[in-house]
């Protein structure tokens, strides 16, 4: 199973079904069981940034995790389709954590991507066209799986 590729829409609900189809995908594919819940954390906080800028900027377009198994690591990458010059950015929050009754907590701009990092082995910012992706990843340890 090399790629797996999810597309929902910009619900904070689906954010949960993210963090459940992350986990169930880099199980078997040899992310060490010790790190599922960082890959799970992860997926939530990029996949509930890209549900808050889309029902602020594009609420009908879908939200893209592409999930790859290949080579000796685990790719997550979540790419929405909101504006990423600056002047949007900056009205955009960098993180909402989903809470138990669905709704989406603010937190402060730049927490987010500083708890993505603290949680994948590396992470980076691209751009996508529209919008932004970040891919995190994960060293596997049965590369062969």
């Amino acid at each position: 199973m090399p790629t797996v590729e999810v597309e929902f829409t910009p619900l904070p609900a689906h954010v949960r079904t993210a963090r459940l189809v992350a986990t169930a995908v880099a199980r078997p594919s040899g992310v060490d069981e010790s790190l599922l819940d960082e890959v799970r954390l992860a997926v939530g906080e990029a996949c509930s940034r890209a549900v808050e800028a889309h029902r602020k900027h594009c609420p009908a377009v879908p939200i893209r995790v592409t999930l790859t198994d290949g080579g000796e690591r685990f790719e997550v990458a979540v790419t929405d389709a909101a504006p990423a010059d600056p002047a949007a950015a900056e009205d955009v929050p960098a993180v909402g954590a989903v809470t138990a009754n669905g709704s989406v907590q603010q937190l402060a701009p730049g927490v987010g991507l500083a708890v993505i990092a603290g949680l994948a082995d590396d992470v980076r910012i691209d751009p996508a066209d529209p919008g932004t992706s970040i891919v995190m990843s994960w060293k596997r340890v049965r590369p062969g799986a």
